[in-house]
């Protein structure tokens, strides 16, 4: 550990505290986890032929919709977001939440899978969100 002054408070790399760095990774660490579960289990399902939604998708979606809201605040001070990303990734993000929402109801309804359509289109969307906010 470096030597610090009296009343010093140690920086990362960027120049922030690293409390607030380390908040912020923690973050993006928890934003990965709920992108894992929703394609996880979207892909062990694919595995399984069994086109059903379960409710790891839905927590997975949950978790990347809390933890995407949190970093998509100017934290810490001087940091620069890329607004149309955040918004083109909350529309793939709320039509995920609807495709999940709609197929969970007719589910629990009739007892029978989702449509096979239905089911791609959530593994197909969850992955061009991970692309888009590695690629973009």
């Amino acid at each position: 550990m470096r030597d610090l002054p009296a009343g010093a408070v140690p920086t990362g790399w960027a120049g922030e505290p690293v409390s607030l760095e380390l908040l912020r990774n923690v973050v993006v660490f928890a934003h990965l986890v709920g992108f894992a579960m929703t394609f996880g289990a979207w892909v062990a399902g694919a595995a399984a032929h069994r086109f059903r939604f379960t409710a790891p998708m839905n927590y997975g979606l949950l978790l990347s919709f809390l933890t995407g809201t949190a970093l998509a605040a100017p934290w810490p001070a001087g940091i620069d977001l890329n607004y149309p990303k955040i918004g083109v990734k909350l529309m793939i993000l709320v039509t995920i939440g609807a495709l999940l929402g709609i197929g969970s109801a007719r589910q629990r309804r009739t007892g029978e899978p989702v449509a096979p359509a239905m089911f791609v289109a959530v593994g197909v969307l969850s992955l061009l969100a991970a692309g888009i906010a590695t690629i973009w």
